[in-house]
């Protein structure tokens, strides 16, 4: 701890205070000597003992610095300032009285009085360092307990992006192996949307949040590469207000919703599967809601493992509501909370 600021205005402070409170012990006709003369022993003895205490509480602080010797070191502290106090005490007073022997006995009891007295300052100084001490281990374990939280919370959302579902990656190479020619546009354009797709989740594997109109050009991206293969069957609609598009959501999470709409429900010409993104400022969600068709087999196998990493992601940010999943007989809605902006 660098307390010289501290014993420099302290140590000062403490011997004005004494010397106020002790101005009944000057003689009677009072003199401006005298008061420099009564200041300059206050000093002297101030000085003394808030460097010796200390010395002594820094020593035993090193000695015992654990949470667990706390305890024993209080009470080493308190008998070695007991002690210290009491000879420093007496070793001035015993100066004193070489050069003012009328106003500094050596009698036992004005000598105890004296140490007595000396004791209070004592214990309000290591108070005050105990206190400073205790605060600052506090702060520190705030700070330490805050970079492991955030260091956790970053851990675990790497984890679990790092298991995003492959589904999409074999499904997209097996059309894109359906539409390759020569001089085929289409086989083109399925490239180029393929590698914007795969660019992005790149990108955003390194990110806790990103903003809502990146994640929703991402799920643009990825449903016109559906529509390769579903063409009209499938049709996605979106009603986001402008205000909201620089809020931020996990991400992947709300093209996970679109893709698990597509692997567990019929896409077909006589039912095509409707999906409907909106967002609403007054609740705060982002809505992704499907028509619900269940199909007896679905693109994919279905673990409900995607759903719940999502709902642990958002948990995992301190989301403001938590995700909310709603099925019906006739639709399935998850409702994902919109992040404030940066």
């Amino acid at each position: 701890m660098n307390d010289r600021r501290l014993r420099l205005l302290g140590i000062p402070a403490l011997a004005i205070l004494i010397s106020l409170l002790t101005l009944d012990d000057l003689p009677l006709r009072f003199s401006w000597g005298l008061v420099v003369l009564h200041l300059s022993i206050s000093l002297l003895f101030t000085a003394t003992l808030w460097v010796g205490t200390l010395s002594i509480w820094g020593w035993l602080l090193r000695r015992y610095p654990a949470v667990g010797q706390t305890q024993r070191r209080l009470w080493l502290l308190a008998g070695a300032s007991l002690l210290y106090t009491a000879v420093a005490t007496t070793a001035l007073m015993a100066l004193l009285h070489q050069l003012l022997p009328p106003y500094f006995s050596l009698a036992p009891r004005p000598l105890l009085t004296q140490i007595l007295f000396n004791l209070i300052p004592g214990a309000g100084v290591l108070l005050l360092y105990e206190s400073l001490h205790f605060f600052g281990q506090w702060e520190l374990n705030v700070r330490r307990a805050e970079q492991l939280s955030r260091a956790g919370v970053q851990s675990q959302l790497e984890a679990l992006q790092n298991q995003l579902d492959p589904h999409f990656l074999f499904n997209s190479l097996n059309t894109l192996s359906a539409l390759i020619d020569d001089d085929n546009a289409p086989a083109q354009n399925f490239v180029e949307q393929l590698a914007d797709v795969y660019r992005y989740v790149l990108l955003a594997r390194d990110k806790a949040t990103v903003p809502l109109r990146e994640e929703l050009a991402f799920v643009d991206t990825y449903v016109a590469l559906q529509q390769t293969r579903f063409r009209t069957n499938l049709r996605v609609s979106r009603q986001i207000p402008p205000v909201l598009l620089d809020h931020r959501v996990a991400p992947l999470s709300v093209q996970l919703l679109v893709e698990n709409a597509l692997k567990h429900n019929v896409v077909s010409r006589e039912h095509p599967l409707e999906i409907s993104i909106a967002a609403d400022a007054g609740t705060g969600y982002l809505r992704v809601q499907n028509a619900r068709r269940p199909r007896a087999a679905g693109l994919g196998p279905g673990t409900g493992l995607g759903l719940q990493n999502t709902v642990h992601r958002y948990e995992l940010l301190q989301a403001p509501h938590p995700v909310r999943i709603e099925p019906t007989p006739a639709t399935f809605t998850v409702r994902l909370p919109l992040l404030p902006p940066h």
